[in-house]
């Protein structure tokens, strides 16, 4: 009989005890994935995998170490906590390390529907793919296609501890995407689109997502330069998120701790326009990142990180939380081979009350971003450079396309401009409405 996955890893921990260990903890991975490549109607490639991972922690007095395995069977184990054992005795003190009191583990697990029970067969797949290319490249202007994607996972996680933590939970993927090309020579452009979920039943249709795709890239044909100037600039949701993106990373617990945050003295201060709300919610129904509990045990909580415009927590694991003198907020992500981390599930920034049309109607002049390049981004200080590329705004409209510029600007001061619009849709782990950010500055010819 097989032995599950949470009664092997009570026994690689209650060894480990055995062994020397004060505390330890035990984590597995097991996944699943499908995958399916088309392009030009012909598909190129399709691929199943299978793996399953495992790591253990021990600690001895304020000493850790982590070893990870892809081998279960039980001479690999002995030899994984022997050697944990020995790497902990030499490891260098931290004062932070250790796993959460038995009082503070979660004891119940809330369903959230993260795992469906269908698996598609190769030729499902094949189909959302050729439907996906098909419907881009039947719009006008398109010239050729990068390929359709079509895909299914399931992964399991499981943990176990010493201080009486055993848990575990399973969570699919779906997801289908396109990029095709409008435009020959030096004149062609690209974009794609995607749609992904738990779900299979929850994917935007096929046709849909193809549509979108080759709509996007033919609007994108016959850019200009803009002009460097300093105006308002509208990002588009899907690049949008980005900016959501790093208000989490600002305010995860290490970066705080280590003062390595241009947020690092701003806890209880506006960050954001009033009004504005950013939250984390691990306990979305079929969320792609909702988990009942976190890598330490700590049971997952919705947590408000910005209220009305004002920072309310940071993002914490119980090291970093130990540090700052304070208690985990339950974000403890973790693998197989290191100790946890803080991160954030689904983040998303709450949708406003104009449309993006509104929000857009009294520029005379400005920048439509609807795509990101490069990584001019520093979080100590906040200073954001990105290549861009979008559609300038004339009078309220978008009038043509834009490419090969910068945009700038200080992440603090565009929190504080930041205007969001009621388009807020739940396609992605970090979520954005369309937002208005004024006075950055556009770098052009």
């Amino acid at each position: 009989m097989a032995v599950s996955s949470l009664d092997l890893l009570s026994d690689l921990v209650a060894s480990a005890r055995k062994a020397g260990a004060d505390t330890a903890d035990a984590v597995m991975f097991k996944s699943a994935h499908l995958g399916l490549r088309q392009r030009l109607g012909k598909p190129e490639m399709l691929e199943r995998s299978e793996s399953q991972d495992l790591g253990l922690r021990v600690l001895i007095g304020k000493r850790q170490a982590s070893v990870s395995s892809t081998d279960p069977s039980a001479k690999a184990l002995a030899e994984l906590v022997e050697r944990a054992v020995a790497m902990a005795r030499l490891a260098p003190e931290d004062p932070y390390c250790g796993i959460a009191d038995a009082d503070a583990i979660a004891k119940r697990f809330p369903d959230l529907d993260l795992n469906d029970p269908a698996e598609p067969a190769p030729e499902a797949l094949e189909s959302r793919a050729r439907e996906t290319e098909d419907a881009a490249r039947a719009v006008p202007g398109v010239t050729n296609s990068e390929g359709a994607d079509a895909t299914w996972s399931r992964s399991e996680i499981a943990i176990a501890a010493s201080n009486g933590f055993s848990g575990r939970y399973a969570r699919s993927g779906h997801g289908v995407s396109v990029s095709v090309v409008a435009g020959e020579g030096t004149a062609m452009e690209t974009d794609y689109d995607y749609s992904s979920s738990v779900y299979g039943a929850d994917l935007e249709s096929a046709a849909t997502v193809g549509r979108r795709a080759g709509e996007r890239t033919v609007r994108r044909l016959n850019p200009r330069k803009a002009e460097t100037s300093r105006v308002p600039i509208v990002f588009e949701p899907r690049v949008a998120a980005s900016l959501v993106s790093h208000i989490a990373g600002a305010v995860a617990g290490p970066s705080i701790a280590r003062k390595a945050s241009f947020l690092k003295d701003q806890m209880g201060k506006r960050i954001l326009s009033q009004g504005l709300r950013v939250v984390d919610d691990p306990l979305k129904p079929r969320g792609l990142r909702s988990r009942p509990f976190d890598g330490e045990g700590i049971a997952a909580s919705r947590l408000a990180l910005v209220e009305d415009g004002v920072l309310e927590s940071w993002l914490l694991d119980l090291a970093s939380a130990r540090q700052l003198g304070l208690v985990t907020t339950g974000h403890a992500a973790r693998g197989t081979s290191g100790p946890p981390s803080p991160s954030a599930t689904n983040l998303y920034l709450e949708a406003g009350t104009s449309s993006p049309e509104a929000l857009m109607a009294d520029i005379k002049s400005g920048f439509y971003v609807t795509s990101l390049m490069g990584h001019g981004i520093n979080m100590v200080t906040g200073d954001y450079s990105r290549g861009a590329s979008g559609f300038w705004i004339e009078n309220g409209k978008l009038a043509y396309p834009v490419s090969e510029v910068t945009v700038a600007g200080n992440l603090k001061d565009m929190f504080q401009a930041m205007t969001p619009a009621d388009d807020l849709q739940f396609r992605m782990a970090v979520n954005s409405p369309t937002l208005r950010v004024e006075g950055m500055t556009v770098a052009g010819r």
